[in-house]
């Protein structure tokens, strides 16, 4: 029930410009959920809602998750594409080679985009290598990295 709400305000707020809790638990209680204010509240809280300046100068609410996210991506080709050198695999390893003093920031990069097939990092001065699951998830995650450099 709790992943539903959830999942029931961040879709109230992608659609609506909700600037109050009040507002969220009004269409919490149009779709059937009747909650609480301390209880939209703690989902509120749980969800990283923060609120956000509008061009028209209200506040409402918004995930900071999707926010970060973005930026996320964002630094990450910024950085990818300023740092690396050239990029390689072998077997299940791919090596990202890097110019020297940035593979560090490279690799934090890498890691905060959590891709799933990865095992794990370990980075040098200017290498970094990163284990995959399989050979061929290394040529796939080499392929995808090496589009972002381009």
């Amino acid at each position: 029930m709790k992943e539903y709400r959830h999942q029931k305000i961040l879709e109230i707020i992608e659609q609506y410009p909700i600037c109050t809790q009040e507002g969220i638990l009004e269409k919490l209680h149009q779709a059937g959920l009747m909650v609480t204010q301390a209880t939209v509240s703690r989902d509120m809280k749980q969800l990283n809602l923060v609120k956000r300046l509008t061009e028209d100068g209200r506040y409402i609410y918004t995930c900071q998750e999707k926010k970060t996210q973005a930026i996320t991506k964002q630094k990450f080709h910024s950085i990818f594409s300023e740092a690396i050198i050239s990029i390689d695999y072998a077997m299940n390893t791919v090596v990202i080679k890097c110019h020297v003093g940035m593979a560090n920031a490279a690799c934090t990069a890498l890691d905060l985009m959590e891709w799933k097939e990865i095992v794990g990092t370990l980075a040098g001065d200017d290498t970094i290598f990163v284990l995959l699951k399989t050979p061929q998830k290394a040529e796939e995650f080499m392929r995808e990295l090496k589009e972002i450099i381009r």
